[in-house]
């Protein structure tokens, strides 16, 4: 009888469950029993493992083989257990020393031939694996980069199942060839991505540098959304932009990433994480350093937005925009439930899915732009054009965005049409990107020496006790939020975001603390309604 086991990682949403792969050789009729709640692609793995055992030039023992992954009550998927399978088979059957397994974290799909090609989640599994205490792991040779990014690790990239072999018995390692060919894409790394998740994400298609990369001096005009974008960027400000059908919203929305500061390496690794167990992380690039932008289409999917799908759950557009911006177009062409259904993940950073297989908690803690037209047909309430809807068909159109999921929204602003004179005049004193960022990059740094002991860093996250009670405004500043929460245009929710922006508009601006003039701007940005102060951050 021979026993052996290595380790493996199942993955839980984004989050890694360490998994012990036992092998088990009895006399007997020659069987293979892979046993510990496997799905169909896990089940599939016994022929995928003897072939490429054989093809690797080992012998498949003619024994009773059982398989055990442990613990069995977690579910497990996907291809990811070949190689800890075949590894603890090989170490069942003494062609390796198992105890140079036991303490070896593997994770890869095994082809017929023996080859090892990529899976998705390397990332997270490796995180899991090192928060366990492993300090080895065993990865495909093409995302041996993208483990690499977890501290204290040490990771060796195989191409083969021969290569693995020859390193366990100190045997000359075999060179493999490669099976890309010059000009063509790696077929090996088909199993990273998954065909068009990454459609909408931003992750590649929109350059953060060079030519092409979205800049703000482009946008003609839209002061006032100009301001709302910065202080949103500077607080981490959710934003509700609302005008006419070419006023520039989308070219608005697709600049604000751009005004973010790059990921801490912590936030980088949350983000990657993420993107790997999704299928969306572009190849060749291990780290997302920089803010995503993901931007779903009107039709999608409660189960698209928040994350959910068939078995357990899969990361939907909150996670995919964790740490960086989610934009909702036509965002009332979204449907009810689906819109609501962001509420929890605005307030908590996070969202819980709960499906028949199982619950999983996921990160979601993203910057949230929407985009709507006034009505339908988008001409209501231009000067000189006939809006062709009803006042039913209008005020129908508009209650489609909820008001518990407005009030979640501290800014609003409302973009004008274009004038001529705006589109075709010169824009010499448009400020670029750039020179906004670095506001950005100043304001934040304020508010991240202000909450430097506590658990927050942005304006935004700071609860509305802490606000009132900790750091308070000027005396007296308040005195117009607190009259407008009287007549019933601010709820209690509504008065600390007002609080949050001053802050934030104060931290642009330099100020110790916020004063009047900052409060009537965080309430102008909040209500929509002029309150005689500048439009442009800083100026008060």
């Amino acid at each position: 009888m021979g026993f052996a086991r290595t380790c493996s990682v199942a993955l839980v949403g984004v989050e890694g469950v360490v998994v012990e792969v036992q092998a088990d050789l009895e006399p007997g009729v020659a069987a293979f029993t892979l046993v510990g709640l496997p799905d169909k692609s896990l089940v599939e793995s016994r022929d995928r493992v003897r072939a490429a055992v054989v093809n690797s030039g080992g012998e498949w023992p003619q024994k009773k083989l059982t398989v055990g992954l442990s613990p069995a009550s977690v579910p497990k998927g996907g291809s990811g257990f070949d190689l800890a399978v075949a590894c603890a088979v090989l170490g069942a059957a003494e062609r390796v020393d198992p105890r140079e397994i036991a303490d070896l974290m593997m994770i890869g799909e095994l082809g017929l031939d023996g080859r090892v090609r990529p899976v998705r989640g390397v990332l997270p599994a490796v995180l899991a694996a090192s928060e366990a205490g492993y300090r080895q792991v065993v990865v495909p040779e093409q995302t041996a980069a993208e483990a690499a990014l977890v501290p204290g690790v040490s990771v060796l990239g195989v191409r083969s199942l021969r290569q693995l072999i020859a390193v366990l018995t100190d045997e000359p390692v075999p060179e493999e060839e490669e099976t890309q060919e010059r000009g063509r894409p790696d077929p090996m790394l088909a199993g990273l991505t998954v065909p068009g998740a990454g459609m909408g994400t931003g992750v590649a298609a929109v350059p953060r540098t060079g030519a092409g990369r979205p800049d703000m001096a482009e946008v003609a005009g839209q002061r006032a959304a100009r301001t709302a974008l910065e202080v949103a960027a500077a607080g981490g400000h959710h934003l509700f932009l609302s005008g006419p059908p070419g006023a520039g919203k989308t070219m608005l929305a697709e600049r604000l990433p751009g005004l973010l500061p790059p990921l801490t390496q912590q936030e980088a690794l949350e983000v990657t994480a993420v993107h790997s167990v999704a299928g969306v992380l572009p190849p060749g690039q291990p780290l997302v350093e920089s803010p995503p932008y993901c931007a779903p289409h009107h039709s999608a999917t409660m189960a698209a937005l928040v994350g959910g799908g068939n078995g357990l759950p899969r990361p939907g557009a909150v996670s995919l925009a964790h740490r960086g911006v989610l934009f909702l177009d036509e965002a009332p062409e979204f449907s009810g439930k689906a819109l609501d259904a962001l509420r929890q993940p605005l307030e908590s950073g996070h969202v819980v899915v709960a499906r028949s297989a199982g619950m999983m908690r996921m990160p979601a803690r993203f910057l949230l732009m929407l985009a709507a037209n006034p009505c339908p047909c988008g001409r209501y309430g231009l000067v000189g054009d006939v809006c062709e809807c009803s006042p039913t068909t209008v005020r129908r159109y508009q209650a489609r965005l909820s008001g518990p999921l407005l009030d979640r929204v501290d800014l609003r602003v409302h973009v004008e049409a274009v004038s001529r004179a705006e589109l075709t005049g010169a824009r010499a004193g448009a400020e670029d990107s750039a020179s906004v960022a670095a506001r950005v990059r100043e304001a934040r740094e304020r508010a991240a020496a202000r909450l430097q002991d506590t658990p927050w860093r942005l304006n935004s996250e700071v609860p509305g006790h802490e606000l009132r009670t900790r750091w308070q405004p000027f005396p007296g500043a308040l005195r117009e939020a607190e009259r407008d929460m009287e007549r019933g245009l601010l709820t209690a929710r509504g008065l600390d975001r007002v609080l949050r922006v001053a802050w934030t508009v104060a931290d642009l601006a330099g100020h110790d603390r916020p004063a009047a003039p900052d409060i009537a701007q965080a309430l102008q940005l909040r209500t929509g309604l002029s309150r005689g102060v500048p439009v442009a951050a800083g100026e008060c």
